[in-house]
C-alpha cells in the first residue's frame, strides 16, 4: 500500500449520491452494496499508486503523487461501478472530484485549503460525474487517457466563498456524459459577497448553526457576541451551506450603514429587487412577495436599529417558508428567536508546552499564522517564535478581527517584539485592511461601536467594571460599583444589558452566583473610560475595601471545617486580591496592604503561594 504523499499532490474525493434514502429503504441491501463499492474503490485507487487516507461513511478520500494516476483511478472506478451487478439497490451513483495542490499531512490525515476546495467541488457534482479543478486540468490536459476529453463547465462560485473555481468534467467512452447543472451558488438566487480568504476553523460552530437552521422550530436565529468575533463571516458561510435548501434564494442585507430604523424595509426590498407599488405600503409589499417563497434573509449588524425588529417579526409571521439569520451584538428580543453566542477561536493554554504540530490545531494560532503569511510569505511558526505567538493570541482573547489586526503588523514587528507592545493594544492594533468597514479597521473602533449604543447609566457601570481583574460576582459588582448608591442604573439591570450587548460574558462560578467577565481587549477600553471619568481612585479604594472584607471573612473559615469551600470561593478572586494589593503598595497605603496580606496568609499557605505572600 502506498505511503502518505507529501508536497504537491492530487486529491480524489468520492461519495454516493442518494445514499441516505437507500439506507432508509433497504438497510440490508445497502450494507452489501456498500461493501462491494468499498472493495472496488480501494482496489482501483491502490492499483494506480493512490493512498486512501480516510473513509467517512460511503465517502473515500485519497491522494496521488501524480494527477494522471488520480484521473485514471477515477475513470476505472466509474467503469467498474457501472459494470458491477447490483442487487436491490440498483447501480450506486458515485460522484468524484479531483484537485491538485499542497496540504499539510499530520498523523496520516491532511489539512489545508486544498481539502476544502476538493470537498466543495465534490458537493457541486452528480452521481456518475467526475469533476476536475483548474489546477488538476492544467496537469492532465496533455496526458488524457484514450477516448476521453475535458468539458469546460466555466468558472463557478463554490460554497467556500473564496475565489470561484474553474470547473471541468472528464468525458470518456462508456460513461455517462450528460448531467444536470452543477449544484453551485449561482443556481439559486443570491447576493452573498465573495470572501477574499477561506474560513479558518469554526467547524463545530458551523455544524451547530446548520443543525439549528434545519430545525423546523427555528425560524429566526441571531448570532450574538462582541465586535470582532466573526459573526458576519460565520453567517455568510452558514448561508452558503444552506443555499440548496432555499428554492427562492438567499439574500444578504447589510444594515451597518443604516441609522434610521424606518429604512430597514426599503433596504430589504432593494436587496430582493422590489420597488414600491402604487399606494401599497412597502411592508405589505414585502409580505406579499415573501408569503409563498422559500427564502433566507441574512440581516447583518442589527444591534443599532433594534426598533425595526417588529418588521422582521411581521415578515416571518406572514411568510411561513421565510427564515431569518441575524448578526447582532445583542439579541433582538423577539418571541421565537433563538440566540447563538459566537465564541472566540480556540486557544491553547499559554502555560502548556505543546509541539508546533499540536499548536496548529488551535483555530486562533492557525488564523494568526495564515494572515501573517499573507503579509510575509516567509513567516512560519517556529520553536523560537511559538511562545510569543501563543501569548499574543491568548492576550487578544482569540478574537478573529483582533488577531487579523495584529497579524497585519508582522511586516514591522516580529512576534516577540509585538508581544512587548501589547500593553497598549488599542494603540498598536490599528490600520486594518482598507476594504473593511471603518468600525473594524482598529480595535478601538470595533469596541467603540458597541460602547456608543449604551445609555449614560450603562456607560458609567461599564467603566467602573474595569476595576475588576478576572471578573466578579453580581454581589461584588454591587459592593464595588455602587457603594454610595449613586450608580445611574440598577446594578442587576445594567449587568443584564451589558451581557445582552456582548460587553460582558457570563461564566459558571463555584458558588450559587455566576461570574461576570470582560474580555481583556474590552476591559482595556473600559479602563480608559474609567480614567477619563475621574472616578478611578475612588473605585480602586472601593475595590480594595471589598477585597479586604472578603479576605477577612474567609480568614477564619480557611482554618476550620469549611476550608475547602472558602478556597473555592477565593480562587476566582485571587487576581482581584493581587490587583488590590498592588494598588495599595503603589499608593503607599501600608496599613490597608497589611490588613489584606494578613487576611490572605492562610489562603496563600493552603494554595502554595508562599513566595508571592512573602514578597
Amino acid at each position: 500500500m502506498a505511503e502518505p504523499h507529501t508536497g504537491k499532490i492530487t486529491f480524489l474525493f468520492t461519495d454516493v449520491e442518494g445514499s441516505t434514502s437507500l439506507w432508509e429503504r433497504m438497510p440490508k441491501a445497502m450494507s452489501e452494496a456498500l461493501s462491494c463499492h468499498d472493495e472496488i474503490l480501494r482496489t482501483v485507487i491502490e492499483a494506480n499508486s493512490g493512498h486512501v487516507f480516510k473513509t467517512v461513511g460511503d465517502a473515500f478520500h485519497a491522494t496521488f503523487s501524480a494527477a494522471p494516476d488520480a484521473l485514471e483511478a477515477a475513470l476505472e472506478a466509474q467503469r467498474a461501478l457501472l459494470n458491477e451487478t447490483w442487487d436491490l439497490t440498483g447501480p450506486l451513483r458515485v460522484r468524484m472530484a479531483l484537485h491538485t495542490g499542497a496540504a499539510e499531512e499530520r498523523d496520516g490525515d491532511y489539512f489545508g485549503p486544498s481539502l476544502n476546495r476538493v470537498a466543495r467541488l465534490l458537493s457541486a457534482g452528480h452521481g456518475g460525474q467526475i469533476l476536475l479543478s483548474l489546477a488538476t486540468r492544467e496537469v492532465v490536459r496533455d496526458r488524457l487517457p484514450d477516448e476521453s476529453g475535458l468539458r469546460d463547465l466555466g468558472e463557478r462560485p463554490l460554497k467556500d466563498l473564496s475565489s470561484p473555481e474553474h470547473v471541468f468534467q472528464i468525458t470518456a467512452s462508456g460513461l455517462r456524459s450528460e448531467f444536470p447543472p452543477l449544484k453551485t451558488l449561482d443556481i439559486r438566487r443570491n447576493n452573498l459577497p465573495a470572501q477574499p480568504t477561506p474560513l479558518i476553523g469554526r467547524e463545530r460552530e458551523l455544524d451547530d448553526v446548520l443543525a439549528l437552521m434545519r430545525s423546523p422550530d427555528v425560524r429566526l436565529l441571531t448570532f450574538t457576541g462582541p465586535g470582532g468575533t466573526g459573526k458576519t463571516r460565520l453567517g455568510l458561510q452558514a448561508a452558503a451551506e444552506l443555499m440548496d435548501e432555499f428554492e427562492d434564494g438567499v439574500f444578504f442585507v447589510a444594515l451597518a450603514a443604516i441609522a434610521d430604523p424606518t429604512l430597514v424595509a426599503p433596504a430589504i426590498a432593494r436587496t430582493l429587487g422590489l420597488t414600491e407599488s402604487g399606494n401599497q405600503p412597502l411592508e405589505e409589499r414585502l409580505k406579499s412577495y415573501l408569503r409563498d417563497r422559500q427564502t433566507l434573509l441574512v440581516l447583518d449588524n442589527f444591534e443599532h436599529i433594534l426598533e425595526s425588529a417588529p418588521l422582521l417579526d411581521a415578515l416571518l409571521s406572514a411568510a411561513s417558508e421565510l427564515r431569518g439569520l441575524a448578526t447582532s451584538r445583542t439579541a433582538l428580543k423577539l418571541y421565537g428567536e433563538h440566540e447563538y453566542l459566537v465564541p472566540p477561536l480556540s486557544l491553547p493554554d499559554p502555560q502548556s508546552i505543546l509541539s508546533l504540530e499540536s499548536l496548529t490545531q488551535y483555530e486562533a494560532i492557525r488564523l494568526f499564522v495564515d494572515r501573517a503569511r499573507a503579509i510575509r510569505p516567509d513567516f512560519s511558526l517556529t520553536e523560537e517564535n511559538a511562545p510569543a505567538v501563543v501569548e499574543i493570541c491568548a492576550r487578544l482573547d482569540g478574537l478573529p478581527l483582533v488577531l487579523e489586526l495584529a497579524a497585519a503588523r508582522i511586516k514591522l514587528l516580529p512576534p516577540q517584539a509585538m508581544l512587548s507592545r501589547l500593553g497598549d493594544r488599542l494603540k498598536l492594533l490599528t490600520g486594518g485592511a482598507r476594504n473593511l468597514p471603518e468600525r473594524q479597521r482598529t480595535l478601538r473602533n470595533a469596541i467603540a461601536w458597541s460602547y456608543e449604543m449604551l445609555d449614560e447609566g450603562e456607560k458609567t457601570l461599564f467603566a467602573r467594571l474595569a476595576v475588576f481583574s478576572g471578573g466578579s460576582t453580581l454581589e461584588g459588582i454591587e459592593a464595588v460599583c455602587d457603594p454610595q448608591g449613586d450608580l445611574p442604573v440598577e446594578a442587576l439591570e445594567g449587568v443584564s444589558s451589558l451581557l445582552d450587548k456582548s460587553l460582558l460574558r457570563q461564566e459558571e462560578g463555584q458558588g450559587a452566583e455566576p461570574r461576570l467577565m470582560m474580555l481583556e481587549t474590552i476591559r482595556e477600553f473600559a479602563s480608559q473610560r474609567l480614567e477619563e471619568s475621574g472616578e478611578a481612585e475612588q473605585l480602586r479604594k472601593s475595590h480594595a475595601d471589598y477585597c479586604i472584607a472578603l479576605a477577612e471573612e474567609a480568614e477564619a473559615g480557611l482554618q476550620g471545617s469549611e476550608q475547602e469551600s472558602w478556597l473555592e470561593r477565593l480562587d476566582p478572586e485571587h487576581d482581584n486580591m493581587r490587583s488590590a494589593l498592588a494598588w495599595a503598595m503603589e499608593q503607599g497605603m501600608t496599613e490597608l496592604g497589611l490588613f489584606l496580606a494578613g487576611a490572605l496568609r492562610p489562603f496563600w499557605y493552603a494554595r502554595g503561594y508562599l513566595d508571592e505572600g512573602r514578597k
